[in-house]
């Protein structure tokens, strides 16, 4: 068979390269042609297009690039049909994929989406365009079973949530803490000692939500001299745009940037959060994995306030926006939005993280609750086995 993959973002990547190993597995003689990034290449898919050059996140955002994205959908239009793929495969980035998903089956192609949408969150009448276009839905989230049968009439298919298999398969996360520091100290080129006290930070994927993020973040480390900060880096991010970065900040704050010290360190976000006492997250998936690895974590998330002020309207009837919370329906760790993502509120909470043993140990007792919620591994092959079993039966209706 023939597979048309489509992610547009880190997550997308790293989710899109696990399917793809399951599914040489389960479809030895597949041909895999892919839009997304790094890992999936790895993986063995034909890469033409890397997601670094489409992402774009936030309204305000969308509406500047707007020729750009329109190009990169005619791109990707004809890219399809010269390929002519069995199936296209669409993971999860929504505002690119459900056009893709609009044009694909109207060109009779079969489309499969792999990551559904949050539109349990927001956006919930896309649920009309993936009764329309969309051929299978894959899910990640036991609760989604429930929300699409009952609201949309949809059999969803759920086979478990593929980054409990990428955090077992990372070969960082067996590793002694001695080793992660010795490791540590040859990437950054800094003496680290096996007691040392870590914190991570984790600043998204897109340059615009790390320039929003960083600040809060660089004001946090200067607060925090005892303790050492490391940037697990975004793979699609230059190391020069987290150094210009850090150099803006300096100016405006009227400091030199030797005072600052913050290594960003690439392909190394698991055993980062994993060795490290807290951390600091920009929502997303980064916080679900945090709390699957274990750290004690809070949530802080900056944008435009444009984009803001859009999203507060727009997003309804969900009281979280960081998945652990919302699988559990509880608040198992804090979530600073905006204007309450300050160094007041992230101080006061980085020091209870840090110093409440109490705190800290519900947290994880939560966390424990969310990873029995997922299940165990194998669910990026069991999806890649689904997929070709589905397509096997809409070819023979």
């Amino acid at each position: 068979m023939k597979y048309f993959i489509i992610a547009g973002e880190a997550s997308g990547d790293l989710h899109g390269s696990n399917l793809i190993k399951g599914l040489k597995q389960a479809d030895p003689q597949c041909q895999i042609r892919c839009w997304g990034g790094d890992l999936m290449k790895e993986a063995g898919g034909e890469l033409v297009s890397h997601y670094k050059d489409t992402a774009v996140m936030g309204f305000f955002e969308v509406l500047t690039k707007i020729g750009k994205i329109f190009r990169n959908f005619r791109k990707c239009h004809k890219d399809i049909l010269e390929f002519n793929p069995d199936v296209v495969v669409l993971i999860d980035y929504p505002g690119f994929n459900f056009r893709i998903a609009k044009f694909a089956k109207k060109k009779g192609f079969k489309v499969f989406y792999y990551i559904a949408p949050k539109i349990w969150a927001w956006k919930e009448s896309r649920g009309k365009r993936i009764q329309k276009y969309v051929d299978r839905l894959f899910i990640i989230f036991p609760f989604e079973i429930e929300y699409f049968r009952n609201r949309w009439q949809i059999d969803a298919i759920y086979k478990g949530n593929p980054l409990l298999d990428s955090i077992e398969a990372n070969p960082y996360m067996k590793e002694d803490r001695q080793t992660f520091v010795k490791r540590l100290s040859e990437i950054t080129g800094e003496k680290y000692s096996p007691d040392e006290k870590f914190i991570a930070l984790l600043a998204g994927s897109r340059r615009t939500e790390i320039s929003y993020q960083l600040p809060i973040m660089l004001d946090t480390v200067r607060a925090f001299p005892e303790y050492k900060f490391i940037l697990a880096a975004a793979p699609s991010i230059p190391e020069d745009f987290y150094r210009k970065q850090i150099q803006k900040y300096c100016a405006k704050k009227g400091i030199n940037p030797s005072e600052i010290s913050l290594p960003a360190v690439y392909g190394q976000t698991y055993p980062i959060m994993k060795n490290s006492q807290a951390a600091i997250v920009n929502s997303g998936t980064a916080s679900l994995e945090a709390a699957l690895i274990g750290v004690p974590q809070m949530v802080s998330y900056l944008g435009s306030e444009i984009s803001y002020i859009i999203a507060k309207h727009l997003i309804k009837g969900i009281k979280y926006i960081s998945l652990a919370n919302l699988i559990l329906d509880k608040l198992i760790f804090k979530e600073f939005i905006q204007h309450d993502a300050n160094l007041e509120n992230v101080s006061a909470e980085l020091h209870r993280l840090l110093e409440d043993k109490p705190y800290i140990e519900a947290m994880k007792a939560d966390y424990a609750k969310v990873h029995q919620l997922l299940g165990g591994g194998g669910a990026s092959k069991a999806v890649a086995e689904a997929m070709v079993e589905e397509y096997g039966k809409l070819k023979e209706s």
